[in-house]
């Protein structure tokens, strides 16, 4: 837990702390590590070898699943969108790293993944590599939700307001049914869209949320020059680096609803950096090629 001392801070009348969620584990971290737990759990427990997964060119859940299975002794599949990808592993740090860590990875058209949840492309799996143990993209299900719920502690008690960045909603949920019913849990969407509200009402049935849909920065995977300014003035100031596509954006937007007033003074504020540092050198890839500033 770290907590800062800004004059945006005083100004309010609130207090800020990060909880640091990326620190648990160096491959693993974040919220893809409690997500992860009681999946792989269950795995062991169904007698399963083989962990089957679906993600993105610079997923964050490709990554942690990878290095999960090296870790705790499974195969692992990664489904990645994206058949052209096949050819650029090397010019890509985090299929790379996956592919390091032991995980098979499929390349597969974007029109086969939109798929990805239909019991024939399933079966068409399953069918190609044998038995596995399905993790959903992204690694929300019942599970992650579980292991989510264990973020917060007796020690977060005191907190007024929980941030979070929300991408597929499981972190969001496991924090809300956590929760104090006095606490509010104000999740901050790294995507565009209304659909992220109906993925969390699957896992929680209190009122005590909040989905921000006004810091994606154009879309999940997307930013620009102000938030990598503000990524980077937050590493100086405070010697904590931020990931671009979820807790920045959050962090982001927490500091700009502070200096809005959108915070009751004397509010403390709980914000939970959920890891996602991998890709950061996708991202800075990204960026050169635009010829914009990169995250230092």
């Amino acid at each position: 837990m770290e907590s800062f001392n800004q004059p945006i801070l005083l100004k309010a009348d609130v207090s800020l702390a990060i909880k640091r969620e990326d620190l648990l584990h160096p491959m693993v971290s974040g919220n893809k590590f409690r997500k992860l737990k009681y999946n792989l759990l269950e795995a062991k427990r169904q007698g399963l070898h083989t962990i089957l997964t679906f993600g993105g060119a610079y997923s964050n859940h490709i990554a942690a699943v990878a290095a999960a299975g090296k870790l705790y002794g499974f195969e692992t599949i990664g489904v990645i969108r994206g058949g052209e990808l096949e050819g650029q592993i090397g010019q890509n740090p985090t299929l790379q790293l996956a592919v390091e860590n032991g995980m098979r990875l499929v390349f597969v058209s974007r029109e086969q993944y939109r798929r990805k949840t239909d019991a024939g492309f399933i079966g068409q799996m399953r069918a190609r590599f044998g038995p596995f143990y399905l993790v959903p993209e992204g690694g929300t299900n019942d599970l992650a939700v579980q292991g989510c719920e264990e973020i917060l502690t007796t020690a977060d008690d005191d907190y007024d307001f929980i941030c979070c960045p929300v991408g597929t909603g499981g972190t969001m949920a496991g924090l809300v049914r956590s929760a104090k019913p006095c606490q509010q849990v104000l999740g901050f969407a790294a995507l565009k869209g209304d659909f992220l509200q109906a993925e969390i009402l699957k896992f929680v049935n209190t009122p005590n949320w909040e989905l921000n849909t006004d810091y994606h920065f154009g879309g999940y995977a997307k930013i620009d020059a102000s938030l990598v300014a503000f990524i980077n003035a937050f590493k100086q100031r405070h010697g904590i680096l931020l990931d671009p596509v979820y807790t920045g954006k959050m962090l982001f937007g927490v500091m700009e609803l502070i200096d809005k007033g959108y915070f009751p003074a004397g509010s403390k504020i709980l914000a939970i950096h959920t890891g996602g540092l991998q890709g950061i050198e996708g991202m800075n890839a990204k960026l050169k090629e635009k010829k914009l500033p990169i995250i230092q």
